[in-house]
């Protein structure tokens, strides 16, 4: 939580203190003569004013946070030793941000593009991020790929644009990302507000109980203000008149006291089970279906309080999914272990090396002792004590008690295809995903795609990105083929 500033008491002063007389005029060598270098009050201004900014997230740029409050509600001791779930009635504050993707810092809230869903538990054993998204899977399934997926939906090089022909010329030749594309484009591809969205950890996790026991797990975040959804047209309407509409929505919901909600789920899988389920439980453009692991209720979540200012405390924020705890771990998921590096490198090269010294990213139930010192923004609090370890003047000491389990591995290093299970391939799940579309839902869907597809300037482009959608299902591809045809003539 930020230190509360007296804007009050005292005359304005410059940043070491002194009293400032004039703020309206500058130095001048005269009346109407040219400005003096010797204005500290001017020249503080402007070279603060021209660094007030830091570099802006690659993605994720465009966000809105809250804080809040998770609160345990199932006993899940059987499972995970994490003490933040060690019993009902349990209270941990928490910071959520809500992001688009793609977009820029300057961009609309309602546009058609996934939300991110990063959620910083503080915990009595450290900070833990779960950094997800608002769909339960994403369009590539290793790591390798996410700069070339970004890429092309970022601005072209020489248009300065974003380009049709990149986008499903990738989606085209990544067939992995069919399943994700057919969420992204269906009813819930435009949440109507953050409150009406539900949130997922997307990845697999580890969690692993007191006597040693593994189990893979799922997040499930389900809005108890229910899902609300914008057409494409009540979206473009709604990002030109107000582009802060899911900002603005918000903050005046919590304002009101009218707090947002939603029921925490976990899917849960014996560790023993992954290697014969029938998809690989660790590829993240895959779900596990409910019918095999039912989601269990664990806790609640609430927002109920806006930052203070939001440079501060939500474009300085940082998540990272190697931010464990205790009894929670990774997998092997291609996707999570690239993460797991890139997260926390980005937020070094944004915000800087101090990032996790600032409010509301430091430990606020727990205190971070190590022997990181100095660097850019280090603030002393260390003061004079010992910056290694071990010590012998009176320094922390290491535990000797792993977060989580180890895995089992066996076989050579190399650059390995992810392993296929029984019943994956790309496109399976995107099939089962339109049959379960209601035929409203499914006009809609296939309006959206086609509007999008039919924007690209070559043949063979859209005809490879119809038929992935044909091999999830025939009469998709067929209805999808037809309607860009017609949009194309």
């Amino acid at each position: 939580m930020s230190a509360q500033f007296d804007n009050t008491a005292g005359p304005l002063t410059t940043e070491s203190g002194a009293p400032v007389s004039n703020n309206n005029q500058s130095e001048a060598a005269g009346a109407g003569g040219p400005l003096l270098i010797q204005d500290q009050v001017l020249l503080e201004k402007l070279a603060h004013f021209n660094r007030e900014r830091i570099p802006e997230r690659v993605v994720h740029a465009r966000g809105s946070g809250a804080y809040g409050t998770f609160t345990v509600t199932a006993d899940v001791t059987k499972y995970t030793k994490a003490k933040f779930l060690s019993q009902v009635g349990k209270e941990t504050e928490t910071f959520l941000r809500f992001s688009t993707v793609a977009d820029s810092l300057g961009g609309a809230d309602a546009r058609r593009d996934p939300r991110g869903w990063a959620l910083k538990f503080y915990t009595e054993e450290g900070n833990y991020d779960l950094v997800g998204n608002n769909t339960p899977v994403f369009f590539i399934r290793d790591a390798i790929k996410f700069p070339d997926f970004i890429h092309t939906q970022k601005r072209d090089p020489y248009t300065g644009s974003q380009e049709a022909d990149n986008v499903w010329d990738f989606w085209g030749l990544s067939p992995e990302s069919t399943h994700q594309v057919t969420w992204l484009f269906g009813d819930r591809g435009i949440p109507a507000s953050y409150r009406h969205m539900n949130g997922y950890g997307s990845h697999t996790f580890q969690w692993v109980n007191e006597a040693g026991e593994q189990f893979w797990v799922k997040y499930h975040f389900k809005t108890d203000q229910g899902i609300k959804n914008l057409t494409q047209d009540e979206a473009n309407k709604l990002a030109g008149e107000d582009p802060d509409s899911h900002q603005r929505d918000l903050r005046e919901a919590i304002e009101r006291g009218d707090y947002p909600t939603w029921t925490v789920q976990v899917q849960i899988m014996p560790a023993a089970e992954a290697a014969t389920y029938r998809f690989n439980p660790f590829d993240l453009t895959k779900v596990w279906p409910h019918a095999d692991y039912p989601p269990i209720e664990i806790g609640k979540l609430e927002l109920n309080r806006n930052p203070e200012n939001i440079f501060a405390e939500v474009e300085q924020s940082i998540f990272s999914p190697a931010h464990f705890v205790p009894g929670i771990g990774p997998s092997p998921d291609k996707m999570l272990q690239g993460r797991l590096f890139a997260y926390g490198d980005a937020h070094r090269y944004r915000v800087g090396i101090n990032a996790d010294h600032l409010p509301v990213n430091r430990p606020h139930a727990t205190e971070a002792r190590n022997g990181n010192r100095d660097g850019q923004g280090y603030d002393g609090r260390h003061g004079g004590q010992k910056n290694y370890e071990p010590n012998s003047f009176g320094g922390p000491n290491e535990t000797g008690q792993a977060l989580w389990a180890p895995l089992q591995l066996n076989g050579q290093t190399g650059e390995w295809e992810t392993p296929k299970h029984a019943q994956d391939d790309d496109f399976v799940q995107a099939g089962d995903l339109y049959r379960l579309m209601s035929e409203d839902e499914q006009s809609r869907l296939i309006a959206n795609l086609a509007g999008f597809i039919a924007k690209v300037s070559r043949d063979d482009i859209a005809e490879r990105a119809i038929a992935n959608f044909a091999k999830a299902d025939e009469q998709f591809g067929k209805r999808l083929a037809t309607a860009v045809s017609e949009l194309r003539r």
